[in-house]
């Protein structure tokens, strides 16, 4: 009768020895899989950089190929924000409603020229280099040539322009005095948290060409927000070697 009821009693301490090793790995795996992905999250940034919009009179879309390939025609409204952002998607609008009639209503039509409204936008102190100060958001009327692009429409009201060698718009009339899409430390969230055109409607985003003179593009490290690849082997690896490790208990067992 003794070694009979202490078979049963030897499998279940067994069991309960065995459960408790591998509950404390799945426990350590969750938690070290937690701490690379919220340092993943914590790597997040965005880009200050002057985007480069296109109104329709109501809103705002995000434009896909830069301003000094498109050539707008007469009547055309174009927006430029300068801000804080991680890409085209979470980009801030121009704060002023893209319309024609108001901004060229002093700027008579002229035979032999277009006119091309502009909405300058240079944000707010959050989205400031350090050290400078953004001048006020202005609207001009540019009367250019017919096949004139948006960049030289934009020249000819905002002097300075300071592009990098990729074309794109590094300053607009001389602002920031320096610096080029360089990368933010942060979370990447809106600064001032507008999104919205002086109508109050949101305009609808649209992902840039290389060429946009939009955000620049993210690195290799995943600064874009999510988790890089590496990050995601690192996880996949730590994971594997966990359920190896259960299959082997399993089989001592």
């Amino acid at each position: 009768m003794t070694r009979t009821s202490s078979a049963p009693t030897v499998t279940r301490t067994s069991s309960a020895l065995l459960r408790s090793p591998v509950a404390a790995l799945l426990a350590v795996l969750l938690a070290a899989s937690g701490v690379l992905l919220g340092a993943g999250g914590a790597q997040a940034a965005g880009y200050r950089y002057w985007s480069f919009w296109e109104g329709d009179g109501k809103s705002w879309a995000y434009a896909t190929q830069g301003p000094s390939l498109v050539r707008p025609d007469d009547g055309t409204v174009q927006g430029f924000r300068f801000a804080v952002s991680e890409d085209s998607a979470d980009a801030d609008r121009p704060r002023h409603a893209p319309d024609f009639g108001a901004i060229c209503a002093d700027t008579p039509a002229k035979g032999g020229a277009k006119r091309v409204a502009l909405v300058i936008d240079p944000s707010t102190a959050e989205d400031a280099p350090a050290g400078e100060k953004p001048p006020a958001l202005r609207t001009a009327c540019a009367q250019v040539a017919p096949d004139a692009s948006s960049a030289e429409a934009l020249a000819s009201v905002a002097k300075p322009l300071r592009y990098d060698s990729s074309a794109m718009i590094c300053a607009i009339s001389g602002y920031p005095k320096s610096g080029c899409g360089e990368q933010v430390s942060g979370d990447g969230s809106k600064k001032d948290g507008s999104g919205k055109d002086g109508s109050g409607k949101d305009g609808s985003g649209k992902p840039s060409a290389p060429e946009a003179s939009s955000a620049p593009a993210a690195d290799d490290g995943g600064s874009g927000g999510g988790p890089s690849a590496g990050l995601l082997l690192g996880i996949g690896a730590v994971l594997l070697l966990g359920v190896a490790a259960v299959f082997q208990a399993r089989r001592r067992r």
